[in-house]
């Protein structure tokens, strides 16, 4: 990837939205980011979505005057938006398209008054195993093994949402105090309102093109996509934990590096505090049982040795299914550009975005987006 490179992004405020129609969700996201790359147009657009309406894909484009190219829509869960943005690097590999848009847009507020509804054709679905729950019981797991305390759970979600406070387009942000986490109101035992994503609404986008050596490109060191493997009783650990394993040795190996260690800011798939503490030990940036007292002790804020999403990450800045994948890649290019703001990890040259779908039964994972960015 490395003569591939992310010319311009940009996203929309996430929030609950339900009378802001998807054009303009949309609007907002691409046009930041096709003025942010520059006058050239896009040659071929991948969007990423779960729940939105058929052919939305050519509507929200239309109004944009973005017709008569090749429009490809993508579903991958959580995924669907880094699956958009890995499938536009390739296309730009390859030299099949030259210049490439990559949308994700979700408006979850008009589709779900809660959690997202089991999926009744799938046997966990059937038996209303929500995610909530799929999460809840790899927390439980790691309660009982000891690899990790309910103030360690809950000190995720203090870190995230003091991390948002610098972000303007976060959903939700706040001081909040170990003890307020844990007092908040439970939604899957053990895990509480403050340690689950909102529901959110919005849109996220990026330019993908040929590095040039542009000041402000972002160069794509490497991309991985993967769907998960058949999980049970083979595997030690917690669902999740492989599929990102997996998938982060072979973006980090493509980017030629040894270990997520090398990388200096980071934005994980932290649907519940439980996700960013699994997710952090199955990268490598933490060692195994390590997560929890990670962000309990500040190794993964701000200022600490492995930053883990400073943009407050889902669990703060919000979690619209197929936009959040762009919009932690937003996130990365403006770290790695030095525009953060007062959420800015210093002297960041290498960044990395990892994103986890869920919820197909029998499977470590619907699909796994890992990628690693390098600075202009």
């Amino acid at each position: 990837m490395s003569d591939v490179a992310v010319h311009g992004v940009g996203t929309s405020h996430f929030g609950r939205a339900p009378g802001t129609d998807l054009v303009t969700l949309a609007w907002n996201a691409v046009s930041e980011a096709l003025a942010d790359a520059g006058p050239e147009p896009v040659d071929a657009v991948w969007v990423g979505t779960v729940f939105a309406p058929a052919g939305v894909a050519q509507r929200v484009l239309r109004a944009m005057g973005i017709t008569r190219v090749p429009v490809v829509t993508v579903e991958n869960a959580c995924a669907s938006g880094t699956t958009a943005f890995a499938e536009a690097c390739e296309a730009v590999r390859t030299g099949r398209y030259g210049r490439v848009l990559a949308l994700g847009i979700e408006q979850m507020s008009t589709a779900f008054d809660g959690a997202i509804t089991p999926e009744s054709t799938d046997p966990e679905g059937a038996a209303g195993l929500a995610l909530p729950a799929l999460y809840a019981m790899a927390a439980t797991r790691y309660l009982h093994d000891g690899a990790v305390t309910p103030a360690q759970l809950a000190a995720v979600s203090v870190k995230n949402h003091a991390h948002a406070l610098h972000n303007p387009r976060a959903q939700y942000s706040g001081r909040y105090t170990v003890e307020e986490v844990l007092a908040s109101r439970m939604i899957a035992d053990p895990l509480t309102l403050l340690q689950c994503c909102p529901t959110s609404d919005g849109a996220a986008a990026a330019v993908v093109g040929p590095a040039t050596g542009g000041t402000r490109e972002v160069g794509v060191r490497g991309v991985a996509l993967r769907s998960g493997a058949p999980w049970g009783r083979r595997s030690p650990h917690v669902w999740g934990h492989d599929i990102v394993a997996e998938t982060a040795a072979e973006a980090l190996a493509a980017a030629g590096l040894h270990a997520a260690t090398d990388v200096d800011v980071v934005e994980v798939h932290d649907a519940f505090t439980i996700g960013e503490i699994v997710t952090t030990e199955a990268l490598g940036l933490v060692a195994p049982g390590e997560g929890g007292k990670a962000a309990e002790t500040g190794v993964t804020a701000l200022g600490g040795a492995h930053p883990v999403n400073p943009s407050g990450g889902l669990l703060s800045r919000g979690h619209p299914l197929g936009a959040t994948g762009l919009a932690q890649l937003a996130e990365i290019v403006w770290q790695l550009r030095g525009e953060a703001g007062g959420r800015q990890v210093e002297g960041a040259r290498l960044g990395l975005v990892e994103t986890m779908g869920g919820g197909v039964s029998a499977l470590d994972g619907n699909a796994c987006v890992v990628a690693v960015l390098e600075a202009p």
